[in-house]
């Protein structure tokens, strides 16, 4: 099991939320544990052979704002104290998450992850999807270091999940009878999932109830929805700058999200044939096509809609948790996620 500076990570995060809800602001109170947590994720490079380790140290200095170790931060504050064993619980999803990115770079074709070129534009397909292999399997490995096998369990469940996920996503590909009901549960899987395993280990690892345990797990599920619909709105009205990856590959790649569904529910006639071909024969030049019926039919304001649906049932379910600190962050991250959601493209 991975030591930890404990002085530097013990105790309970206090949170002062003011308004606006900065991210800054909302991680101070664990920035210790995150520092923590990113130098005990860079000491894992050496667990790899030194001919794959330039692979994995890029793979895994590739880190963004740390919201899943923070959620397991906040959740263990939520429900006691941070401790070490959520050191190496944030490690292991972290490192899970990343895998998971460097598989979705292959899948998407994308060139540019978080301001930078992706593992596959650097080196090539294969050594993008053995790396991601490398990566889940370390996570597992580590997981199994814990004296109770719940974490490995755990662990090796919310991958499987994540994994399905993504096939069930691709599998429907430019499929135009592809339902909401059907994407909801996709983005569940591939991303809510590791949010809820992130917050159900903060909680499990101090020994929470099971009542605490449902909240912690329906929190992460529907903040992880809720993140994921705006990503995929991010893709489609948000720009490189802010997003720090390449857009527009969702359509690009035929992956049917939230506001392409929203007007193919109601658009009809030539609007309809005109987004069908978009879809089905994708060209860049089909983006400036498939934006005025975006705008049209109020994709975005209806999927802003839809975020704050999932917001509001995550923090419905605060309320279970009794430590008020962890609380007050995790209702911050909802509130952060809604600024976010709000700020995104003009409102059409």
């Amino acid at each position: 099991m991975l030591a930890a500076e404990t002085s530097a990570v013990t105790g309970s995060a206090t949170v002062a939320l003011l308004t606006p809800f900065a991210w800054k602001q909302i991680v101070v109170p664990v920035e210790p544990f995150l520092q923590v947590v990113a130098d005990r994720l860079a000491e894992q490079i050496h667990a790899f052979d030194s001919d794959i380790a330039p692979y994995a140290e890029y793979a895994l200095s590739g880190q963004g704002k740390q919201l899943r170790p923070a959620l397991v931060a906040l959740s263990a504050s939520a429900t006691g104290k941070i401790h070490d064993d959520h050191i190496l619980a944030a490690v292991i999803v972290e490192m899970v998450h990343l895998a998971t990115l460097v598989h979705d770079d292959v899948v998407d074709e994308a060139d540019l992850r978080r301001g930078r070129p992706t593992l596959a534009s650097n080196w090539g397909n294969e050594i993008s999807v053995l790396l991601g292999d490398c990566l889940f399997a370390h996570a597992l490995n580590l997981a199994a270091s814990f004296p109770t096998p719940e974490v490995c369990r755990s662990v090796a469940a919310a991958t499987n999940r994540v994994c399905a996920g993504e096939i069930l996503q691709t599998h429907r590909r430019r499929n135009l009878q592809f339902s909401r009901h059907e994407y909801f549960k996709a983005v569940e899987m591939k991303t809510g999932e590791l949010f809820a395993l992130s917050c159900e280990l903060g909680g499990f690892l101090n020994g929470a109830t099971s009542t605490e345990q449902s909240a912690l797990r329906r929190f992460g599920l529907a903040l992880g929805t809720a993140y994921q619909i705006y990503d995929d709105c991010l893709d489609l009205f948000g720009s490189e700058t802010v997003a720090g990856k390449s857009l527009g590959t969702d359509l690009a790649n035929g992956k049917l999200t939230l506001p392409v569904l929203v007007v193919l529910e109601q658009a009809g006639g030539a609007e309809r044939a005109k987004i069908e071909h978009a879809i089905q024969r994708w060209e860049p030049r089909h983006f400036a096509q498939v934006r005025p019926l975006l705008a049209v039919h109020g994709a975005l304001a209806k999927s802003r809609g839809v975020i704050r649906q999932y917001l509001h049932g995550a923090q419905q379910s605060l309320p279970a948790l009794n430590a008020s600190e962890g609380r007050a962050g995790l209702y911050g991250l909802t509130e952060y996620l809604a600024q976010q959601t709000d700020a995104l493209g003009d409102s059409t």
